[in-house]
């Protein structure tokens, strides 16, 4: 049986919006009042969620509300979630930059964090300070630190300037250092939030294996924070998703993408039909539609059936450079297949683009649009987005328990 890493019991955080701290002395007072003849925090019973998209109506937010979960030691855990879900609450929550407002965790281990470029590093002391620094925060011996000091050096690129106080970094600079020292040194738990976006694709790759590596082969844990989905399901075997500051899901990561995912579509691309408001008029899409080859609209296509976009554009642009560019995204936003169409009429057309049957595997896709007009960016994806769904049919060279992989069907020839 394996050992429980992190237990979180019912985690709320409250925050007031506008004020620092509780707000008001008359707050504060209430608070004192209460707590001396054993009642609750009158206002932990006021609060809304943490919802972005509305305006709300108190000034006390809910950033986390409830929060229940056990994480085993070794595991990999991708939490996920939109822009103002509770993630990175929750990390600060962990790494103790923060107290609950309500509820606590139970943590067996040392937690080593990077939630943003910087933390923990004292911008007036050398990288080599730093790392001792916090290799002593840790609470590593000095003889321990300097027995990893060469491998955090190299992994992280900056051994020319490790004399150098890190307040002269660059932000890349910043977060090799900062990425290197949580990874290498002893912590029995890794957390690592966004700050990896900062650094470059090589280094993001680097990183990644590294945390692969850490989890997998040293038996650590990790938890991760990122909206490369792609990168989350090649690290992570657990995920967490949340939404408004709830938990609405938890289990292995498949089962995770796929619930924000059909989350995330019902809110914002499940209409089959996509209309665009834009106030720059020298182009426009103004719908689009998936239908089938007797021109009916559908909602999901079988695998050995065409695929119609109606594309129609309203173009008054007379720049012979603008296009649109049309594209198919995996469900986890990567590009797989990108084509481009010049913008050679003067008018409102419709086009329709065949995606042929038995060329996608059975899954869910997203169809990306762009106006891409020199000068001006009118439209793009995959902030603009469709869903496109394949659903398999029954094949006979298909045994039960099979699935199809990849992305494309060939058409490939076999001979004996």
């Amino acid at each position: 049986m394996k050992k429980i890493a992190i237990k979180a019991e019912n985690i709320s955080k409250q925050y007031r919006l506008g004020e620092v701290g509780t707000g008001t002395i008359s707050h504060d007072l209430n608070r004192f009042w209460s707590k001396i003849r054993g009642k609750e925090d009158p206002y932990l019973k006021i609060g809304e969620a943490n919802d972005r998209t509305s305006k709300g109506s108190s000034d006390y937010v809910w950033s986390l509300r409830d929060i229940n979960f056990e994480i085993e030691q070794g595991d990999a855990v991708g939490i996920i979630g939109r822009n103002g879900a509770g993630k990175s609450t929750l990390l600060k929550l962990l790494s103790k930059v923060t107290k609950p407002t309500t509820g606590s965790f139970k943590v067996n281990g040392r937690i080593a964090s990077l939630l943003e470029v910087g933390t923990g590093f004292n911008p007036e002391m050398t990288g080599r300070e730093n790392i001792y620094l916090n290799g002593a925060i840790l609470g590593m011996r000095r003889a321990e630190i300097t027995r990893k000091f060469d491998e955090i050096v190299d992994f992280s690129g900056v051994e020319r300037y490790i004399d150098t106080p890190v307040k002269r970094y660059s932000s890349g600079m910043y977060v090799r250092l900062a990425f290197a020292v949580a990874a290498h040194l002893e912590s029995e738990i890794l957390i690592v939030d966004e700050v990896l976006a900062v650094g470059d694709a090589d280094f993001q790759k680097k990183c990644l294996g590294k945390m692969g590596d850490v989890s997998k082969g040293e038996g650590r844990t990790v938890l991760f924070v990122s909206h490369n989905l792609d990168a989350v399901k090649k690290l992570c075997n657990k995920g967490i998703l949340l939404q408004n500051g709830t938990l609405i899901h938890k289990g292995n990561i498949t089962s995770t993408l796929d619930s924000y995912l059909t989350n995330y579509s019902n809110d914002e691309s499940k209409s089959k039909m996509l209309f665009e408001i834009n106030e720059l008029k020298e182009a426009q899409i103004l719908k689009v539609e998936l239908k089938d080859d007797a021109d009916t609209p559908v909602i999901d296509y079988v695998s050995n059936q065409d695929v119609y976009i109606h594309i129609t554009i309203l173009n008054k642009c007379k720049n012979e450079s603008a296009r649109l560019n049309f594209s198919i995204l995996d469900k986890y936003e990567n590009v797989i297949f990108i084509t481009r169409r010049n913008l050679d009429f003067q008018d409102i057309k419709t086009w329709i683009v065949k995606v042929p049957k038995n060329t996608l595997i059975a899954n869910s896709y997203i169809i990306g649009l762009a106006l891409d007009i020199p000068k001006i960016k009118l439209l793009d994806f995959p902030e603009n987005k469709l869903q496109l769904n394949i659903i398999n049919i029954a094949q006979e060279e298909f045994k039960d328990g099979d699935t199809e992989n990849g992305i494309f069907k060939i058409p490939v020839e076999w001979k004996m």
